[in-house]
């Protein structure tokens, strides 16, 4: 079942909100706003969650809290990678997260955390470790990223790509198994109660490998996504529908995201929409179609028109 929606990922990461195009994260807020107000009016039983920040920037928070966005969420995420990207060690992470705590005043999620095996694999090993003796017992939900590596033929979420050196290509070895389908010793490591942030994509050939490996691990809880930008390509609910049923096991929080091109500023997925209504519009199609229906899928697609109250 959906417990949570997530709104955004990374938006204070170039290359996932386009802040060029919005330099003090207005339209962020007000996209966010409208959106949460949306689902909040539709069903008040779910979690709404600020989109996972990267870098862990308290500074950023309190600017979101000063527009009085944080009013309209229940929990503020983050994602930390110590041993891979960022400029922290791996043991910070409890004044990490007490950074953002006292800002927010709102529970913390961490929503990815996670270490490549680019290097070794025994290094991801101590990763998980040590990240499940720091974080289990801290808080409310932390979410490994990730199941899978990345296909060497695919391309990771950047606009940098080969000008980054190795840190492009630790994106592809940040998963518990393999791209051959085979675990790597971080595996046996993975404590169940932590969760699994795993990125879905539009009809993923790995879709029936994810199920299986996630139900091995005896994983409860879920991240994922569901993109904007896919959700207007062509037979999109056919796959949606088949990711959603599938998922139906487990307690998934859903990451909405992504501009389709033909709704942005400027074509690209970073981008602020024109018509910051048109995302809480999506927001409530993906909620009526797959929080509200209990037996089966309603062909409809209907279209938010108005604000609900405000939390």
């Amino acid at each position: 079942m959906i417990e949570a929606i997530k709104f955004w990922n990374e938006p204070n990461n170039l290359s996932h909100w386009d802040f060029e195009m919005d330099p003090e994260w207005k339209e962020y807020t007000r996209m966010t706003m409208l959106a949460a107000q949306a689902v909040r009016s539709l069903s008040p039983e779910l979690t709404l969650v600020l989109g996972g920040i990267s870098p862990i920037d308290p500074k950023f928070i309190d600017l979101l809290k000063r527009y009085g966005l944080l009013e309209y969420v229940d929990a503020v995420a983050v994602h930390g990678f110590p041993l891979d990207w960022n400029h922290w060690r791996i043991h910070d992470w409890p004044d990490k997260i007490s950074e953002i705590e006292e800002v927010a005043n709102l529970p913390v999620w961490i929503t990815e955390v996670g270490a490549s095996s680019f290097g070794a694999e025994e290094v991801q090993v101590f990763g998980i470790e040590r990240t499940t003796q720091l974080l289990s017992d801290r808080l409310e939900r932390v979410y490994w990223y990730s199941l899978l590596d990345l296909p060497p033929t695919w391309d990771a979420t950047t606009r940098h790509k080969e000008s980054e050196g190795s840190s492009y290509y630790r994106h592809f070895y940040m998963g518990l198994i393999r791209s051959d389908n085979t675990p790597k010793p971080a595996f046996q490591q993975f404590n169940p109660e932590m969760g699994i942030c795993q990125w879905i994509h539009f009809q993923d050939p790995r879709f029936d490998s994810i199920i299986h490996w996630l139900r091995k691990l005896n994983v409860k809880k879920l991240r994922t996504g569901i993109s904007w930008a896919d959700w207007l390509r062509p037979h999109a609910l056919d796959w949606f529908d088949r990711q959603m049923e599938a998922l139906r096991e487990f307690d998934t929080t859903i990451t909405l995201c992504f501009t389709p091109e033909s709704k942005g500023k400027r074509p690209h997925h970073t981008s602020p929409p024109v018509d910051p209504h048109e995302f809480a519009d999506f927001a409530v199609q993906v909620v009526r179609r797959y929080v509200h229906s209990e037996s089966g899928y309603s062909q409809e697609r209907p279209i938010f028109t108005a604000v609900g109250a405000k939390k």
